[in-house]
């Protein structure tokens, strides 16, 4: 979005309506806003009324310029509407306080209950039917996410939030256990909507819900079987964002493809494509750690060690906060695949120590928990 949709000169009407900040949350100094305003996915997006300094709407993922537009209009009338007694609009009001405040249960009631009282043609539904689909997956009521995508997709399929709604579902959809009584109709129905939206216009849908929604028919596609099928959905996928980085006309827009191309790769078991690409993303951005931890990823997968560690070690040169977790895991794996397990163990110890300096608010226990078990798998 950096790239590609605040640099718009039609969100110019909103400059003065709102003071705008980007914070980084794996910076040290930034731990106190993450304690304040906690996020659970990234992207998310807050809109924060200042006298009281209170989310009154958050967004989680990607948007189109138009859907920002709305998303920032909601936004400050939501501001306005915190400061005067409850109107018309109270039921997603409410849903938007507490989806801000990141009670996803009760969010994801109180969007069902406002959604009842919205007409799909209204421009809050789309909206509202985003938020649902975050706040029941991040609340793991599968069902009831692929079921709530399942209905709203028809109502849903011309707009900017199609390629969402399909993909969160479907993904629901497949995380249910196998003998789930719904989850073959959902999976066969969510399926069928997507393909529907990657076999047509993809004017006004934004680049990053196209790439994941891909990535979710390749995975449904793993699930059911279908090695070919699997297969196709991760040429195309890997075709469309060649296609879209090439119409880039900067190196940051040709960057900003980066982390999906090199997982399309990956899962296509061919790491070697990803290489020229990420070296050039190295040369244009000498202070970014996320060229050399992805060339770490490839080199890994080619079982090139050797540069997979001299890559990884730029990395973290380059690195602060909790990606240092992640590099350090990921240079672990490196180890490990080389057989020199007792270099992986003490990558692993470094990433516990380095975790628990960090502030609270920047490392979880799952995350801590995740390190040792993997220091643990390894004699």
């Amino acid at each position: 979005m950096r790239a590609f949709v605040f640099t718009d000169k039609a969100l110019g009407r909103q400059a003065g309506r709102f003071v705008w900040l980007s914070i980084n949350t794996e910076k040290r100094e930034n731990a106190a806003v993450l304690a304040k305003f906690p996020v659970q996915a990234w992207p998310s997006f807050y809109v924060i009324e200042p006298t009281s300094e209170r989310v009154v709407l958050r967004y989680v993922g990607g948007a189109t310029v138009p859907q920002l537009q709305r998303i920032l209009d909601d936004g400050r009338r939501a501001a306005g509407d915190a400061r005067r007694s409850p109107g018309p609009g109270e039921a997603l009001a409410k849903a938007d306080r507490l989806f801000a405040e990141g009670k996803n249960a009760e969010a994801a009631d109180a969007y069902r209950a406002a959604l009842s009282g919205l007409k799909p043609s209204s421009p809050p539904y789309a909206r509202a039917v985003d938020s649902l689909l975050f706040a029941l997956t991040a609340d793991r009521q599968s069902e009831a996410c692929a079921a709530a995508a399942r209905d709203a997709f028809p109502h849903l399929r011309d707009t900017p939030s199609a390629a969402n709604v399909a993909g969160s579902g479907l993904e629901c959809a497949v995380s249910l256990t196998k003998s789930a009584p719904q989850r073959e109709a959902l999976v066969r129905v969510l399926t069928a909507d997507a393909r529907e939206v990657l076999g047509g216009r993809r004017a006004g849908l934004a680049v990053d819900d196209v790439s994941s929604l891909y990535q979710s028919l390749a995975g449904a596609r793993e699930d059911a079987g279908d090695e070919s099928g699997k297969k196709e959905a991760l040429e195309e996928w890997a075709a469309y964002l060649e296609g879209e980085a090439a119409k880039a006309g900067t190196a940051e827009g040709r960057a900003a493809f980066d982390a999906h191309r090199i997982t399309a790769y990956l899962e296509l078991g061919q790491p070697e494509r990803g290489i020229s690409m990420l070296e050039a993303s190295e040369r244009d951005f000498p202070d970014d750690y996320n060229p050399p931890a992805r060339l770490a990823l490839a080199y890994r997968a080619m079982k090139k060690y050797d540069e997979a560690l001299a890559a990884s070690d730029l990395a973290l040169r380059r690195a602060y906060g909790p990606r240092k977790l992640v590099i350090l895991q990921a240079r672990a794996r490196i180890y490990v695949d080389k057989g020199d397990p007792a270099a992986a163990r003490k990558t692993l110890e470094e990433a516990l120590t380095w975790a628990e300096a960090l502030p609270k608010e920047q490392v979880s226990e799952r995350q801590i928990a995740a390190l040792k078990k993997q220091l643990a798998t390894i004699q």
